[in-house]
């Protein structure tokens, strides 16, 4: 079973959607109070992975 964290960005446009987010985790690399980095997949821009952590 994969766990992560769900952005639902189905109704945005092309233009609304960005080149990656920064999301608030208690469940990523650096804890409580970290962000976890998503990115879109190449050539999938609906499917997007997590790239890392910050503090």
């Amino acid at each position: 079973m994969a766990w992560g964290l769900v952005l639902d960005i189905t109704g945005w446009t092309a233009d609304e959607n960005p080149t990656g987010v920064t999301l608030m985790t208690e469940l990523g690399q650096f804890g409580a109070g970290g962000r976890a980095i998503h990115d879109p997949r190449p050539g999938e821009r609906n499917r997007w992975d997590w790239s890392g952590g910050t503090p």
